[in-house]
C-alpha cells in the first residue's frame, strides 16, 4: 500500500474550524498548499518522524512537512548529518533533499490557529497516522517530536498514554515497534534551551544505532 494513500483529501472536511481556517488562508494566500500536508518520504522506510502540525508559513505553505520555517532547517540538517537523507534542504518542495529509509508526517494534517490543535481534531486525525505506519511494511521506529506526536503515536499503536509517557530522549517499545521521544524542534524550544542541537542530534544517533543494529 503507497504511503500517498493514507494522506486526507486536499479538501478533508473532518475538522470544521480547520476546515475554516484553511479556507481563510486560501482567500488570503491562493498560491499557497492551504490543504492537509501529505507525508514525505519512502514507502518502504523503517524510521518514521512523526511532528505536530504544519506551521502556517510553513508546510501549510510549501506543500511539505517542515519545509519553510525554523523546524525543518534543524530537522533536515540532522537527517542528512546521520544518513536519513541525501542531498540539499533548500527550505522548498522542489529542492535536492530526499528521505533515505525515512518518512515524514505530522499527527495533525491541517494547519490549526496558533499551533494548537485541539484534543478532538488530534483524535479525528489520527486514523491518518494509523494509517501511514501502516503503510510502511519495514518500519521499526518512530520518532515522535514533541509530547503531542508521542500521545498520538502511542494511541494509533494501541497503547495507553498513561503507561508511556513522553520525555527527551526516552524510548518505548510497543509491539514490534521502537518509539523514540524528543522535544519539537521549533524555534520556541531551541531559542529558550529547551531543545538543543546536541540533544536533538542525541536522539537521531540512538536511532541510527538502533536502526543500524537491527537484525529483523
Amino acid at each position: 500500500m503507497p504511503l500517498s494513500t493514507s494522506d486526507p483529501s486536499p479538501d478533508c472536511p473532518l475538522c470544521p474550524r480547520l476546515v475554516a481556517f484553511r479556507r481563510e488562508w486560501r482567500a488570503k494566500q491562493p498560491d499557497w498548499n492551504n490543504a492537509p500536508v501529505p507525508s514525505f518520504g519512502v514507502d518502504d522506510g523503517r524510521v518514521l518522524i512523526v511532528g505536530l502540525a504544519p506551521g502556517l508559513r510553513g508546510a501549510n505553505r510549501t506543500g511539505r512537512p517542515f519545509t519553510g520555517d525554523y523546524a525543518g532547517d534543524l530537522l533536515y540538517q540532522t537527517m542528512l548529518d546521520f544518513g536519513f537523507a541525501r542531498g540539499v534542504f533548500e527550505a522548498r518542495p522542489d529542492d535536492s533533499l530526499t528521505p533515505i529509509d525515512t518518512a515524514i508526517t505530522n499527527a495533525v494534517r491541517c494547519v490549526p490557529p496558533e499551533n494548537k490543535p485541539t484534543t478532538d481534531e488530534i483524535r479525528t486525525c489520527r486514523p491518518f497516522l494509523t494509517a501511514t505506519i501502516a503503510a510502511m511494511p519495514r518500519l521499526r521506529a518512530i520518532i515522535a517530536l514533541g509530547k503531542i506526536a508521542h500521545d498520538s503515536v502511542v494511541v494509533a499503536l494501541g497503547e495507553r498514554m498513561a503507561r508511556h509517557k513522553f520525555g527527551h530522549r526516552a524510548r518505548h517499545n510497543i509491539g514490534a515497534l521502537s518509539v523514540f521521544d524528543s522535544y519539537h524542534c521549533s524555534r520556541y524550544n531551541t531559542n529558550t534551551g529547551v531543545l538543543t542541537p546536541q540533544m536533538f542530534q542525541d536522539v537521531f544517533s540512538d536511532v541510527r544505532e538502533f536502526i543500524d543494529s537491527d537484525t529483523r
